[in-house]
């Protein structure tokens, strides 16, 4: 049987544990990125962001994601007419324009006021790779 001062011990150490925390920020799609198997043609851009490749919305429409928020909890595609203006804050707006089949743009929302864009990325469809920045 444990000693009235094994159990102090015990108590303290179950309460120090229980109270510590961890901060939590946001992810950037640079820190979402994820190990994909290897294709021929190499890790698709929604591999590379975190985003499962069937999420990705069709050309010519949009899609809010929610970093770190489940596939399946996303919200569907949509016309893209006011998703910015509507887009939460710290979410991302991935737009397939119709013209252009092959390029993926996400719309990075400032982490502090929804509609906000704080960044525009360009990445190329098939390979995943970074086409570099547009302007906002």
């Amino acid at each position: 049987m444990p000693t009235k001062s094994e159990v102090t011990v015990l108590l303290l150490t179950a309460l120090v544990l229980g109270c510590t925390t961890q901060a939590r920020t946001a992810p950037t799609p640079e820190a979402r990125v994820v190990a994909d198997q290897p294709t021929a043609s190499g890790p698709s851009t929604a591999a590379r962001l975190g985003i499962p490749s069937s999420q990705l919305p069709p050309p010519g429409q949009c899609k809010v994601w929610v970093p770190g928020n489940f596939p399946g909890r996303q919200a569907p595609p949509s016309d893209c007419n006011g998703i910015e203006a509507a887009a939460p804050a710290g979410t991302w707006i991935i737009h397939r324009a119709g013209k252009n089949r092959k390029l993926v743009e996400l719309k990075e929302v400032d982490m502090r006021r929804g509609g906000t864009i704080i960044r525009v990325r360009v990445y190329e469809v098939e390979t995943g790779r970074l086409l570099g920045e547009a302007p906002i």
